[in-house]
């Protein structure tokens, strides 16, 4: 039979010895959480007055709230009584089973440390790279946030990102900017040429230095296309390609150059004669 008055008896026995350990452990665990919070904040804070590299700031942030975490979960295990060796030997083999389980998570992980070291690009930065492009707007411990021009959100793992090909488009400050004239074989080429570099050459962001360029580049199958070639700054790249494309094209209308449709001549012949 049960003897439920020494259940009763042992059960406020266990309450007693363990309910104010269990009761601290719990705000020691919720105020050190508190405080990792606070300390994340401050030294964020602190990275930004001291002008760290941005993307260093979020990086570091999380690096150094994940710590303080794991050190807070370690101290409240301590309060409630486990054994310092026994508790490293199972966070020692979940480790062991957490790192084969997340082996890609660590792979991202090691993925960000050679990104924060190596720098193929940065806070603001274009970029194109797994067969995405966008904007950097962060770079975080696992992976990487890209903003596309419109202003979609691309989540790229670290991993991935480190060991792929990524394009650059904003490293450098100037670019140079390609763009293609086609123009009718009945039409004046010089006439052309004259006219596309005096767009560029009275373009105020298009660089004088290196020169533009226009030369035919092409005799295609129904027009002459001519190849220009110029520089501008990074920031500037847009403005200076639409507007050269569209000054030129009103240009070329004012001057009765044409850009022809692509043509073909088809003979007819009649079998039966």
């Amino acid at each position: 039979m049960v003897d439920w008055q020494s259940l009763y008896n042992k059960g406020m026995e266990m309450l007693v010895q363990y309910a104010p350990k269990v009761l601290l452990g719990i705000i020691t665990l919720i105020l050190g959480f508190w405080i990792v919070k606070i300390v994340v904040k401050l030294t964020k804070k602190a990275m930004i007055k001291a002008k760290v590299e941005e993307s260093l700031v979020d990086f570091i942030s999380n690096l150094v709230g994940i710590l303080l975490k794991v050190m807070v979960i370690i101290s409240v295990a301590s309060m409630l009584g486990v054994k310092m060796t026994s508790f490293i030997a199972i966070l020692s083999a979940m480790a062991l089973a957490v790192g084969l389980a997340l082996q890609g998570s660590l792979s991202n992980f090691s993925g960000g440390v050679l990104i924060i070291i190596l720098k193929p690009f940065k806070l603001g930065d274009f970029i194109e790279a797994q067969g995405f492009t966008g904007i950097v707007t962060s770079i975080q411990i696992f992976h990487t946030i890209l903003r596309t021009p419109d202003n979609k959100t691309i989540i790229i793992p670290n991993g991935p990102l480190s060991n792929g090909n990524i394009m650059n488009f904003t490293m450098e400050d100037k670019r140079r900017v390609d763009i293609t004239f086609g123009i009718g074989y009945d039409d004046d080429f010089r006439k052309a040429k004259d006219i596309i570099m005096d767009v560029v050459n009275n373009h105020e962001k298009v660089i004088k230095d290196p020169a533009p360029f226009a030369r035919v580049g092409e005799l295609g199958d129904s027009s002459v296309n001519i190849k220009m070639r110029i520089w501008a700054k990074t920031a500037d790249y847009w403005d200076v390609y639409f507007d050269v494309m569209e000054t030129v094209k009103l240009k070329f209308d004012e001057n009765d150059i044409t850009i022809p449709y692509p043509q073909r001549d088809v003979h007819i012949f009649n079998q039966n004669q």
